[in-house]
């Protein structure tokens, strides 16, 4: 996540194509059909930059180049936006790393209104972007992690 024009924090490329594809779905149900290349811009606009291309480019600028432990992190887990501490670090192949994050304020993990299960701490493996390759039934990676 990077900061755009506006100073909004801007999700990853993942996360912003799941975005255009959920609004060609919505345009869709609506009778006005788009393209992906037209829901690609949008999200660019609604994000506040003037195309696709840069908005990409902005999601990418602020790729994580390491972490360590002690590190203050903020992201969303389980679409659920968070702050935290990086508790256990070690680098895997590939531009993997497995790391063990412990929220500010325990995470519900349960989508369900009668019954809820709370995370203090989880146990990740992120890619070189700071994204899990695992993603939740809707398509968004488990957890997105940034630098603070």
């Amino acid at each position: 996540m990077t900061n755009s024009e506006n100073g909004t924090a801007v999700p990853s490329a993942d996360t912003l194509k799941s975005q255009a594809k959920r609004l060609r779905s919505a345009m869709a149900e609506k009778q006005t059909p788009i393209t992906q290349s037209m829901a690609l811009e949008a999200v660019a606009r609604q994000w506040g930059y003037r195309d696709w291309n840069t908005l990409s480019a902005a999601s990418k600028s602020n790729a994580p180049r390491g972490w360590y432990v002690g590190q203050r992190v903020f992201g969303s887990y389980l679409g659920h936006m968070f702050q935290g501490t990086l508790k256990a670090v070690r680098a895997a192949q590939g531009g993997y790393w497995y790391l063990t994050v412990v929220f500010d304020t325990a995470v519900d993990v349960i989508e369900f209104d009668s019954f809820s299960s709370f995370r203090k701490q989880v146990n990740v493996t992120l890619n070189e972007d700071g994204v899990t390759p695992g993603k939740t039934s809707n398509g968004l990676p488990h957890m997105e992690l940034r630098a603070l």
